[in-house]
């Protein structure tokens, strides 16, 4: 088809100085050189057309391709609704692969194992992020009939994707992301709840364990429960169910992980049985899918669809805007799914047979708070129920109009749907939430249903230098109650929250609340309430505070069941950073602690890191620093010509550093005893003074690693995952590490 023309009068979006940042530095299309060349203005015509001309396709379309097109661009420029970066990112280019999620099954021969690595690399390649069970392999120590030796077992599998993920760059925007989910009731379940105890390890996959309901009402009755080899079906041992749970909490309160899904509940909305079991949902949880399944995902931007009353008051949601937003959303999801080229024959078929597409939305804390409404309140929780249910029921009534033009999926007769007598639907499934971590940043919006995780936050800029920037609706409620001002916006980015802040008016208090100001029973509730009238599956987090405890993560896996959610991810602030000493390796360090030695990591094959150029006193100091899973691990610096004392006392330094980072010392101990250290000739380097060699290593230290910290007790660490792009803290919500500073994020979105 030719290309559509790009209208004369077409207007440029309007767009924001970190969306900026984000489209240059993801989305914008670069010459071979990496120099961008497309603009925005371009670059969302780009996608507006190329999915507006495959309804050139069906003769019995209500609209016409250039039409639509227009359409779809001011959709997308009014940031109403955005698709799933894939399609942000391929849509009209040469790589067309449009989906953001995919679930490639895992066979239990080696042959079926490699082909899923290599097809995973592909799809990584693409743009896309993958899900696997690993519950059909057999368990570690079985026998091999093919070979007569014994079989490895799940995680010695799970270590080669890993690896296999680091390798390939996907799309040259970002690493791959998977999800790996082993059944509770597989022999080898122990060992995989504790593969991330150590810190670092398997930093490609978030894991989930595959909860059954026979498990759970086992861990009710504290009873026992069968293992069984899924090679042969055949129990092989038991476990005892409260345990096993009990065990999984405590490495969710460590780190994270694993998160849980509940299979049964998941299988039960398996639209179409008949084709397979659901065993695995991609990266964030929040896209069960059969296997070779993909689904094209895009978010309907909430903050938007506010109506202010006439009288100023009485606000409510902008119900006709919404439906129409419905409407033109799921006819572009639609059409993604014919303008994709996926990398798989098997994936082609698969979403040819059932054409899964998930709408969701963002901006919801956004809308709440026009409304004037806590996001930790039953009204927000009741209005959750009713806003789903309305996108749920509008997405489903556009899916049948596109069935009566193009004709329902291929596999319907034999869905629920069909059975049911229900349709014609166009699509298996219309609804999921995802994560829309870069999305929300490129619409100006909160992220997913999630609450705000700061009300005002320092972001990084050009040339080191930091603004403070603060969510619009706050701050137009602070100039409304005469409280803004400068000052207080620097103080309320240290913390990010108001809720102690009792100089503030109290329905301020009340109505502006941050992830961490909610107790987690809200953030379960909220999570229920869209799920319930969401085909798919929700991507949230239940963010803690650090001093959370074991009980409280107990509870909220228990209470997600309860509830009807279909999975649960918690993050404990700061518990990645701070983790305790754990069993295994951990062991051996408090051993040798006992015995006054010390444990020196060894160092990998290939390690990766930057070089800093910093002016000193006595020359320009070249430092490098290695790192390893985004922390450093070897520094080496180099001044002046080689042999000299000078050059010598560089380098020495940088093995003493090296050597204190490879032992387990943390970089802010590091930064303690170097900074500050004077020299015979100091020198000022953008607006900072560089005292000596040792107080250089310190100044690059403190400014990647330790940014919102200083060391001086200034700023209160925030002891977080730093971003390895610009050094901010990394926040964990909708299932995923991101940065609210510049976008960054491991598992896309």
């Amino acid at each position: 088809m030719p290309e559509l023309k790009m209208p004369a009068n077409l207007p440029d979006p309007i767009i924001n100085e970190n969306a900026k940042i984000v489209l240059q530095r993801r989305y914008q299309r670069k010459d071979t050189e990496g120099v961008v060349y497309e603009t925005v203005k371009e670059m969302f015509w780009r996608v507006a057309s190329a999915i507006a001309q495959e309804e050139g396709k069906y003769k019995e379309s209500s609209v016409k391709p250039a039409a639509l097109a227009r359409e779809f661009y001011d959709l997308m420029t009014s940031y109403r609704f955005l698709p799933n970066s894939p399609t942000l990112m391929n849509a009209g280019t040469d790589i067309g692969q449009l989906a953001a999620c995919f679930v490639l099954p895992v066979a239990d021969d080696i042959e079926g194992i490699f082909d899923a690595v290599k097809h995973a690399a592909m799809i990584h390649k693409s743009g896309g992020g993958t899900g696997f069970s690993f519950s059909r392999l057999r368990a570690k120590d079985s026998v091999v009939g093919s070979t007569g030796g014994v079989a490895s077992g799940p995680l010695s599998f799970l270590r080669i994707f890993n690896c296999a993920t680091e390798q390939i760059k996907q799309g040259g925007t970002r690493r791959g992301a998977n999800m790996g989910i082993l059944r509770v009731d597989h022999p080898d379940i122990m060992e995989f709840i504790k593969a991330k105890e150590r810190d670092g390890e398997l930093n490609n996959f978030n894991l989930s364990i595959g909860l059954t309901e026979q498990f759970m009402q086992a861990v009710n009755d504290r009873a026992e429960y069968d293992l069984v080899a899924p090679n042969t079906g055949k129990t092989v041992g038991t476990l005892n169910a409260r345990e096993v749970f009990n065990i999984l909490v405590q490495k969710a309160w460590e780190s994270g992980d694993p998160g849980i899904v509940f299979l049964d509940r998941i299988n039960r909305d398996n639209p179409t049985p008949s084709l397979g079991e659901i065993e695995s949902t991609n990266p964030c949880g929040e896209q069960p899918l059969l296997p070779y399944e993909a689904c094209n995902l895009g978010s309907i931007n909430l903050g938007k669809c506010f109506a202010k009353g006439k009288n100023g008051k009485d606000s409510e949601i902008d119900w006709d805007e919404l439906k129409r937003i419905i409407h033109l959303s799921v006819r572009f999801l639609d059409n993604v799914i014919d303008a994709s080229v996926y990398p798989l024959d098997q994936i082609t078929e698969m979403v040819g047979k059932n054409r899964k597409i998930g709408l969701g939305v963002m901006g919801w804390a956004d809308l709440l708070y026009q409304l004037k409404v806590p996001y930790n309140s039953q009204t927000a929780v009741d209005l959750a129920e009713r806003v789903m249910k309305y996108v749920q029921a509008e997405a489903r009534s556009a899916s049948k109009q596109l069935a009566k033009e193009r004709g329902e999926f291929p596999t319907y007769a034999e869905s629920t749907f069909g059975k049911a007598n229900l349709g014609p639907y166009r699509n298996a499934t219309t609804t999921t939430i995802a994560p829309t971590g870069t999305l929300s940043i490129i619409a100006g919006c909160s992220s997913g249903v999630e609450p705000l995780f700061a009300l005002s936050f320092v972001r990084n800029v050009m040339d080191n230098d930091k603004l403070v920037e603060t969510n619009p609706f706050f701050e137009a409620a602070l100039k409304e109650a005469d409280a803004y001002s400068g000052k207080l916006m620097e103080e309320i980015a240290k913390v990010g929250s108001i809720r102690k802040m009792d100089h503030l008016p109290e329905h301020l208090r009340h109505v502006f609340v941050t992830s961490m100001d909610i107790e987690p029973i809200w953030h379960l509730k909220m999570q229920a309430a869209f799920q319930k009238f969401t085909d798919n599956a929700v991507s949230k987090t239940v963010n803690l505070p650090n001093s959370a405890t074991k009980e409280d993560i107990w509870d909220i896996y228990w209470k997600a069941y309860e509830y009807g959610c279909k999975g649960v991810t918690v993050y404990r602030d700061g518990s990645k950073t701070s983790q305790v000493l754990c069993t295994g390796d951990g062991d051996k360090k408090k051993e040798a602690a006992a015995k006054g030695k010390s444990i020196v990591k060894d160092r990998p094959d290939v390690i990766y890191g930057f070089t800093q150029k910093i002016p000193t006193g006595l020359g320009m100091l070249f430092l490098t620093v290695n790192e390893v899973d985004n922390k450093p691990f070897e520094v080496f610096a180099t001044i002046g010509k080689s042999g000299g004392s000078i050059t010598a006392k560089a380098e020495a330094i940088g093995r003493l550093v090296s050597l204190a980072l490879r032992s387990g010392v943390e970089v802010r101990e590091i930064v303690q005893q170097l900074k500050g250290i004077g020299g015979e000739n100091p020198k000022f380097m953008k607006k900072h003074l560089v005292k000596s060699i040792p107080d250089a290593i310190a100044y690059v230290f403190e400014s990647r690693y330790l940014s919102g910290e200083r060391v001086d007790g200034e700023v209160a660490a925030l002891n977080r995952e730093l971003c390895p792009d610009c050094g901010e803290p990394l926040v964990f919500e909708e299932g995923c590490h991101m940065c609210k500073s510049c976008a960054y994020t491991k598992c896309g979105g």
